[in-house]
């Protein structure tokens, strides 16, 4: 006899988690930043974009949430992907879907299953990553 178990989806208080923890870092670092994540299925859980944020950022950090749900790794990884040679060099005009490779995408796991992702725009890439990592560690 075998026993599945079932993995919680990702909630709307999940989702209140990512995007404060994501909020709290980048404003420690002086960045004004958009959030956004998103369920397992790609819909829209929680949004939220700085005052002082660029409005691009609002465009980005959802591309980058999608882009890390779809390939289920973190947008800092797959960079290098997508320059010519690289493995995936035609995947970002071969879909009719906005995939964004630049650092800032973060999928998120329960239980080793993709649950769904984050994305932050605004800052640096190499900032928006770490406020994205630094909220998914919040949610544990």
């Amino acid at each position: 006899m075998s026993t599945t178990h079932a993995v919680v989806p990702l909630t709307v208080q999940d989702a209140d988690v990512l995007v404060s923890a994501a909020h709290r870092a980048a404003e420690a670092a002086g960045v004004a930043v958009s959030v956004t994540v998103l369920d397992a299925g790609g819909h829209l859980l929680a949004f939220r974009r700085d005052d002082r944020a660029v409005l691009i950022a609002g465009e980005t950090s959802t591309r980058k949430a999608y882009t890390a749900l779809q390939l289920d790794a973190p947008t800092a990884d797959l960079v290098d992907a997508v320059q010519p040679g690289g493995l995936f060099h035609t995947l970002p005009t071969a879909l009719d879907r906005p995939l964004l490779f630049i650092a800032g995408g973060v999928p998120v796991r329960r239980d080793g299953r993709l649950i769904g992702a984050v994305g932050v725009g605004g800052g640096a890439p190499e900032q928006d990553h770490a406020f994205a990592v630094t909220a998914v560690e919040e949610l544990g």
